[in-house]
């Protein structure tokens, strides 16, 4: 599913991290839906923080499913210069791990003289503004249900010695994989405007089909599960998204289940493993080499038509 949602004042948070990075970064964290950590994970925030130790956050962890969120864990926890732990943003212990988790990354600093300053990324409503108004114990930062509430960056003197930096939520211009777009517009990350909700419902039931299908049957009262499309109808059935006549608004039924995954209504759920995401970007990645090819033979046999026509021109002079 083709996703173009950038809003304008996710190019100026592109900008606002480049001069942070600039002015001095030590440490990068982001936050992550654990739900689904591969398709929240943001390649222009890693090609903008290059060489920067990362934090990865796996937030929201009471939602997901605690097996895959260690198959998470491990995968980051592999990769160099990187900790990854996991994360309730309501929960103030837990919260307060990742300040001891960004001072193992950057030994050395974290007093008044060498501060340590952390940089805080994140897709929109991945629940970063509640995170920091947790850490900080007041509300610092502005929180909702719609992505896009913060704005603009802003510092945050977390302890002694420890800076923190939070930007505006940020997707990235281009999603090339399309099950992760499915994904985070399943998630909320994506305005609602900017995608089908029937659609993505569908490819939302085909996941649970495959991987929580008692999810599905004890939810919404199901004996068996049949075609995507007649689950979907049986949802709008069982909450109601009826017109005059019986007829269901499958779209109405679409954002019933969109919401009781989002709420967490349909049990912890993650929708992606590790494995299914290296082989997503797999495909991608060769998907784009072959688009890329096909530009290039396209740009020689044009040269070559206007050549032709060139050397039939001087012919005929």
């Amino acid at each position: 599913m083709p996703i173009n949602w950038f809003p304008g004042h996710m190019n100026a948070t592109r900008q606002a991290i480049k001069d942070r990075v600039k002015a001095g970064l030590d440490v990068v964290i982001e936050l992550l839906d654990a739900r689904l950590p591969g398709s929240s994970s943001n390649p222009l925030l890693a090609s903008l923080t290059t060489g920067r130790p990362s934090l990865k956050v796996l937030n929201k962890q009471d939602l997901a499913d605690p097996l895959i969120t260690g198959e998470w864990l491990a995968h980051y926890n592999a990769q160099p210069h990187t900790r990854a732990i996991p994360l309730d943003a309501g929960e103030r212990s837990p919260a307060r791990a990742l300040i001891a988790a960004c001072r193992e990354l950057a030994p050395g600093r974290g007093d008044l003289h060498k501060p340590l300053r952390v940089l805080i990324c994140g897709i929109p409503n991945v629940g970063k503004s509640t995170l920091i108004n947790t850490l900080v114990g007041k509300r610092a930062a502005k929180t909702g249900d719609e992505p896009g509430i913060t704005k603009t960056e802003q510092k945050i003197v977390l302890e002694n010695g420890f800076y923190l930096f939070d930007t505006p939520g940020m997707l990235w211009p281009r999603i090339a994989i399309e099950q992760s777009g499915y994904h985070l517009a399943a998630s909320g990350a994506i305005g609602r405007n900017a995608f089908d909700e029937e659609e993505v419902a569908l490819e939302l039931i085909a996941v649970l089909k495959r991987r929580y299908p008692d999810r599905l049957k004890e939810r919404y009262g199901l004996t068996d599960l049949g075609e995507d499309d007649a689950i979907l109808e049986a949802i709008g059935v069982k909450r109601g998204a009826k017109v005059r006549g019986g007829a269901v608004q499958m779209h109405k039924a679409a954002e019933a289940l969109l919401m009781d995954f989002r709420q967490s209504l349909l049990g912890r759920i993650t929708l992606e493993t590790p494995a299914e995401m290296t082989a997503w970007h797999q495909a991608a990645a060769e998907a784009e080499a072959r688009k890329a090819a096909q530009r290039e033979a396209e740009k020689a046999a044009d040269k070559a038509r206007r050549s032709g026509r060139r050397a039939e021109s001087s012919g005929d002079a």
